[in-house]
């Protein structure tokens, strides 16, 4: 049986946990919100967005941002997950190539989807917009060799022999970013202008009709609660965090349908059994309705979660539950593949079983074994944006084509 076990390298001492109950405690004690070191070789291209944070500009932000995802406005976003799949389909029917790679095009989904939903452009009719998707390919290798290279975990180190391959590609993302907040701030002007002008009632209208998070941001800085600095720190952690780990989910996804025919053909008979013909009347409730297809992606997620461990530091001493004293400035590694795959909490742990998830075979499993989006306070804000976003593009896929593997 797996168990959690403690390193000391450097004099450091790292808490490495792999099982639920050990997993809760960390998850759910509010000392033990800070991100663990590794999250600082991202500082240079996010800034202190939420995924950096901490501590009071962590809770500040967290609030501000919530309303962004009110399942309200995730109905709105959903005509976007359906134009945007739409136009996948329409892409992988007019292919001349019989072989496309799922890592150029499923990214392009991604981020356009995410550039809409939160900045409100197409990224599609932006002129740099390809300069763009490319700055952000550069943000993941920038940050896999720090992670992988010890000598580049030294910040002097990388500012002297690797930072300026990186220059160029921050600048594109940063400026792009923060002359769209710029544009979309005269326009988000322009409209409350014209609401306070009306009768409350319909000023109250047009603050429920807020488009996502950018313009929940503008507010926040009508407000004086957040600048602009601010703001590109928080478009530009969601545009990456958006794009990036939920490309990698569909992908393995895709995958996994092409190795189980039986399942897709399941998943094929569900959508035919509940969704409409018309994809494009496709809403929340009827993705609610495709039981297996979400069992599916779980399942899927389960085996290959796309970000494989979470890090927290802790700051001061800090005692668990379970008696183990942290020292002040230890680390805590949550890994989150070998979580998913321990035996204590599922059955078969390397096998594919989808069913795994239907609620009679949820029954006693702890709530904490599943955790491909985080859990406890630093949860994932975004969560239920991906799901929606990804049940969305698999309905199309699956409805239009048959997945075989190579």
């Amino acid at each position: 049986m797996k168990r959690s076990y403690a390193q000391y390298v450097m004099g450091k001492t790292i808490l490495n946990v792999i099982d639920a109950e050990f997993a809760e405690m960390i998850f759910t004690n509010t000392k033990l919100i800070t991100k663990g070191f590794v999250y600082g070789f991202l500082k240079q291209a996010l800034g202190e967005g939420l995924l950096i944070s901490t501590d009071k500009k962590w809770h500040t932000r967290r609030k501000m941002l919530t309303p962004a995802f009110h399942f309200n406005i995730l109905g709105q976003f959903q005509e976007i997950f359906i134009e945007e799949s739409q136009k996948f389909v329409k892409f992988m029917e007019n292919a001349e190539s019989n072989v496309l790679s799922l890592d150029k095009i499923i990214p392009k989904f991604t981020l356009n989807v995410v550039c809409e939903t939160a900045l409100g452009v197409k990224l599609d009719e932006c002129l740099n917009g390809d300069e763009y998707r490319r700055s952000f390919s550069v943000f993941e290798e920038c940050f896999n060799r720090r992670a992988n290279y010890p000598h580049l975990m030294i910040e002097s180190v990388y500012k002297a022999i690797e930072e300026y391959k990186y220059l160029p590609a921050l600048k594109i993302a940063h400026d792009f970013s923060s002359d769209i907040i710029k544009k979309r701030r005269e326009i988000f002007a322009q409209e409350l202008e014209q609401a306070e002008s009306q009768a409350a009632q319909d000023e109250q209208s047009f603050l429920k009709k807020r488009y996502a998070m950018l313009d929940t941001l503008l507010h926040a800085e009508k407000d004086g609660l957040i600048d602009h600095a601010g703001i590109c720190e928080e478009v530009d952690t969601f545009m990456f965090e958006g794009y990036d780990t939920t490309s990698m989910s569909l992908i393995f996804c895709l995958m996994n349908l092409s190795l189980h025919p039986e399942m897709q053909e399941r998943c094929y008979q569900e959508i035919m059994d509940n969704i409409d013909c018309n994809l494009e009347s496709l809403d929340i409730g009827d993705l609610n309705k495709l039981k297996y297809l979400e069992c599916f992606l779980k399942e899927s997620m389960r085996l290959y979660p796309t970000v494989p461990i979470i890090m927290r530091e802790a700051v001061e001493e800090t005692e668990l539950p379970n008696g183990i004293i942290l020292p002040a400035n230890s680390f805590i590694t949550i890994h989150i593949f070998d979580l998913h795959r321990n035996p204590k909490h599922f059955k078969n742990p390397e096998e594919f079983d989808p069913e795994r998830f239907l609620p009679e075979n949820s029954v006693g499993r702890h709530p904490y074994a599943f955790s491909p989006f985080s859990a406890g306070q630093r949860n994932c804000i975004g969560q239920k944006f991906a799901m929606h976003e990804m049940k969305t593009l698999l309905v199309h896929v699956i409805k239009n084509f048959k997945l075989l593997p190579m």
